[in-house]
């Protein structure tokens, strides 16, 4: 009977470890099970990614850095270079391989990756289509394929929110079906060979904030309904639009980039227009047909980096750049502005507050006036300074020397008069001095023997005498 008894209390206790064992089992991590012997080893993944992982491999034909290497059975593929998978279900979720000197094609198999969320191959080689396949990846958010040699088609996953296939050789149109992309922030196809226009459909992206479509072979007209985007940034230089800019465009509040350069658009610019791009820090609509004046209320974008106004029919008068203290680069060249009379480098002197500015360039108007003294007062950021072909009368100023940082002074076909100042010599940093054709007179400082930098100096058809440098 006692021994009956303990055999019955040694059974229960068996049972109730039994039971305390498959209590705590989830609460344990699979390495601290299998430390207490009371698992079987951990699945190395899902043979289907491994499989499509090594059907991409098995494309590049060109590893100068010996990437794939790590790409073999040894290693679980989770661990492979460029890699990430889930944590729950060991499934790839990422496939970076950014700038690592790979050439080959895209394997259709990557189709079969179908947990994959974001897939970048930027900087490499890759050639070929992109397969078809890869529209098979529904959870795809991101997709980076930036500066390859990628032809084809554009792949509809519609889930993507970032598209980077800039740098390419894309053919073809944007296929309207891109305006169905609903979470798309980011798309860019810009440094490719694509044509037609611009699809109305991108006005229904209402979470689009980035639109690049530089230097393709894009025509027709900026679809009105663009808009609609309102926290759009915009580039659509160096293509062949033409048309006119939709006023509306110009209002966008959130916009950080507007940049139409390099097109065919025409009309004007209304004077009155009522700019309100607070944000805006680079504002661009170089080499285009605009007439008209430059809207006083520019000086609404008090954000502004970058204002590109060259090679336009612009006239009149620049408006007061006062409120625009973060400039470093305007660009007026190649245009009508001025009237060939004093006062019309006045906004230059609306700038004196600005300590960031470093390219000025106004060459090619109408701008008459003397060389305002301001510039070699204030502007000590400079590194641009080019005024040629207008009508500046005066002398250099003798402060010219406190623009320390000058490359570049560019001041030739103007009415200038009086010596070239000594302070000149200042300029340690001046790579190319251009005065030619100019009424200076004197002798050419010695000094400038001394700007061991200078790579260019003209001062040819002025009225200089004494002996050469």
């Amino acid at each position: 009977m006692e021994l009956s008894r303990k055999h019955m209390v040694a059974s229960n206790s068996r049972f109730l470890v039994y039971i305390e064992v498959i209590i705590l089992l989830p609460y344990f991590s699979l390495p601290g099970l299998n430390l207490l012997g009371l698992t079987s080893p951990v699945v190395r993944g899902n043979d289907i990614d491994q499989k499509a992982l090594l059907h991409f491999k098995s494309k590049i034909i060109g590893d100068q850095l010996r990437v794939t290497e790590s790409w073999n059975s040894s290693i679980h593929f989770c661990h492979w270079h460029g890699v990430t998978c889930g944590r729950r279900h060991q499934r790839v979720t990422k496939l970076e391989l950014e700038y690592l000197k790979l050439t080959g094609s895209l394997s259709p198999y990557m189709g079969n990756l179908s947990f994959l969320r974001e897939f970048s191959l930027a900087g490499n080689n890759f050639y070929n289509q992109i397969p078809r396949e890869i529209d098979r990846l529904r959870r795809l958010e991101i997709l980076v394929l930036t500066n390859n040699s990628i032809s084809g088609e554009i792949p509809s996953c519609f889930k993507l929110i970032e598209v980077e296939i800039e740098g390419n050789q894309l053919t073809g149109e944007i296929p309207t079906f891109l305006g169905l992309l609903s979470n798309l922030k980011y798309l860019s196809f810009a440094y490719n060979s694509l044509r037609g226009s611009i699809p109305p459909s991108l006005g229904n992206l209402s979470s689009l904030e980035t639109l690049a479509l530089k230097r393709n072979s894009f025509s027709g007209i900026t679809p009105e309904a663009l808009e609609q985007l309102t926290d759009l940034s915009y580039s659509i230089d160096d293509n062949a639009i033409s048309g006119t800019v939709p006023v509306a465009m110009f209002n966008l509040s959130n916009i950080i980039i507007f940049s139409v350069g390099g097109n065919k658009i025409q009309g004007t610019v209304p004077s009155d227009l009522a700019i309100t791009m607070p944000y805006v820090n680079f504002f661009s609509v170089r080499e285009n047909q605009i007439s008209g004046k430059i809207p006083i209320s520019i000086s609404n974008a008090s954000n502004l980096n970058i204002l590109q106004f060259e090679g336009n029919r612009l006239d009149g008068d620049v408006p007061s750049l006062e409120k625009l203290d973060k400039l470093f680069a305007i660009l007026l060249d190649a245009n009508h502005l001025g009237h060939g009379g004093e006062g019309d480098l006045h906004f230059l002197s609306t700038l004196v507050n600005n300590t960031k500015l470093e390219v000025l360039v106004i060459s090619e108007n109408n701008f008459g006036g003397v060389f305002p003294e301001c510039i070699s007062i204030f502007f000590t950021t400079l590194l641009r300074l080019v005024m040629e072909e207008n009508k500046i009368w005066g002398r250099i100023p003798h402060g010219i020397g406190n623009l320390i940082n000058l490359e570049v002074l560019g001041i030739s076909q103007n009415q200038l008069s009086g010596p070239i100042p000594i302070d000149i010599r200042r300029l340690q940093k001046l790579t190319i001095f251009d005065a030619h054709i100019n009424f200076l007179n004197g002798t050419i400082p010695y000094s400038i023997g001394n700007l061991t930098m200078l790579t260019k100096l003209a001062l040819d058809f002025n009225n200089f005498q004494g002996n050469q440098v």
